[in-house]
């Protein structure tokens, strides 16, 4: 029994440093982006590409991933994506075009997207209801071990310079990562599946990704082009694709046959509610766009001093999945109040200190604390909310949904904030454009606040709080 409780907390160990991965590349590229600019001579709308490329191709496979988990095993499709996000991070070190970056970066989203769903689907099954609250709270930390690292280690590799390396020098860093964690993996996880066998929906993968495909790609690239008619085309054509897409899920379902999303889950008001806050709170990616870019660009600060600014938002996030165990057996499901409360006033206090002096003060330090812990209290809270409900026969599937959540939230900040922000330059004061910019996350963050406000708390949650 020791033996085997001990395994899980090995193969927890090597799951998450194959989730660290994931967003740490989200994260350290944003300091990179100055460097970029000026080694490939690349446009704001490719700036934003390199993200946003990433995260898209994330979002549009991730619920592929999970399936692809499901059907040939996670620890096989969790080693797979390892390998091919190892190789294309060495390509994208030596992409000489903006282009190639870009397209290199939406391969290793790709990558990506075979990663993510195994890790959280793995944790669901191996681990028993009462170790799932300390497990994922050791996931979520990850993700703010994944800001620190990406915001302060990609400084401190550019200033570096290492074999003279500038910008390549943050996908580098991934391969000794992708390597160790390749080879533990295929000693320390156990294969696991569900006992029914699915096939692929591959009408509704290609449906999805037209979805996201038409709508991300006119929104960053729009600004450049001056809005022609083809942007709005593209947008009808996403909704079109879109409602496609649903019908082709129930038809699917309705003939006995497994969907890309196993639609019955999105009437559960829990988890439709849970997915919306997610998708909310997760625009806080575009912070990490906006924030280095203004104090690189405007306040002409260096891509280290740069990266340590980020760092009290970073501890605030690496801090709160820790705490949450602990809050959550007081709190149960009110914890998430806490935490996006945490995360609302923490932009509200950063838009003010802005607001009030271009330089980066003590309120707007305290602001990125206070918001950093708040998203990472939200964070592993709401994915025990969603997925303790969840059967195991479409746990792959349900993580999958909640990873689309996550990247999407994420790409739709980078998209939609970064472009508002880019525009704001044009025409206003760096200081106005990125506090109009924040000003606008912070709003958004307060509507997640009110989402959070109508969840209630259910027995089975009390239970996996810890409480009886």
């Amino acid at each position: 029994m020791e033996a085997m409780e001990s395994r899980r907390w090995w193969a927890l160990a090597v799951l998450c440093m194959g989730a660290f991965l994931s967003p740490l590349d989200f994260f350290i590229v944003n300091v990179a982006l100055p460097a970029i600019k000026s080694s490939l001579n690349a446009s704001e709308g490719g700036l934003q590409l390199v993200i946003a490329g990433y995260g898209a191709a994330y979002a549009v496979l991730v619920v592929t991933g999970g399936r692809l988990g499901d059907i040939y095993g996670r620890k096989r499709i969790f080693l797979s994506g390892m390998a091919m996000f190892t190789l294309t991070s060495g390509v994208c070190a030596m992409a000489g075009d903006i282009r190639v970056l870009i397209t290199a970066r939406v391969v290793q989203g790709l990558s990506a997207a075979l990663l993510a769903p195994q890790v959280l689907s793995t944790i669901r099954v191996i681990f028993p209801v009462k170790e799932q609250p300390l497990a994922m709270g050791i996931f979520g930390s990850v993700f703010g071990l994944a800001a620190i690292g990406g915001q302060l280690l990609g400084g401190m590799l550019i200033e570096a310079g290492i074999f003279g390396w500038t910008w390549q020098s943050v996908f580098m860093i991934n391969i000794p990562v992708g390597v160790v964690t390749g080879i533990a993996g295929m000693y320390i996880l156990k294969e696991n599946r569900p006992p029914v066998r699915q096939r692929l929906d591959i009408p509704g993968m290609l449906l999805i990704t037209l979805t996201l495909g038409l709508f991300i790609y006119p929104v960053i690239m729009g600004r450049e082009a001056h809005w022609p008619l083809w942007v709005y085309g593209c947008l009808s054509a996403s909704v079109a694709a879109g409602l496609c897409f649903v019908y082709t899920e129930r038809y699917m379902l309705q003939r006995g046959k497994a969907p890309l999303i196993h639609l019955p889950l999105f009437r559960d008001r829990h988890f439709v509610t849970g997915l919306a806050i997610i998708y909310l709170y997760n625009h806080t990616a575009a912070f990490f766009l906006v924030y280095p870019y203004y104090l690189q660009h405007e306040l002409h600060c260096d891509v280290l001093s740069a990266g340590l600014a980020v760092l009290p938002y970073a501890a605030g996030f690496f801090t709160g999945p820790l705490i949450s165990p602990l809050l959550a057996r007081r709190m149960g499901v009110y914890i998430v109040s806490l935490g996006q409360g945490l995360l609302a006033m923490g932009f509200v206090l950063v838009v003010t200190g802005l607001w009030h002096s271009p330089e980066p003060g003590g309120v707007v330090q305290a602001g990125l604390f206070f918001a950093g812990i708040g998203h990472g209290i939200v964070m592993p809270s709401m994915m025990r909310i969603i997925l303790s409900e969840v059967a195991v026969s479409v746990a792959g599937q349900a993580a999958g949904i909640v990873s689309t959540a996550i990247q999407v939230g994420s790409v739709m900040g980078v998209a939609l904030l970064g472009t508002l922000f880019f525009a704001l330059l044009d025409a206003y004061p760096a200081p106005a454009a990125v506090s109009i910019t924040l000003g606008i996350l912070a709003v958004l963050e307060v509507v997640g606040l009110l989402l959070v406000i109508t969840l209630k708390s259910s027995s089975k949650q009390k239970i996996i709080y810890g409480q009886s």
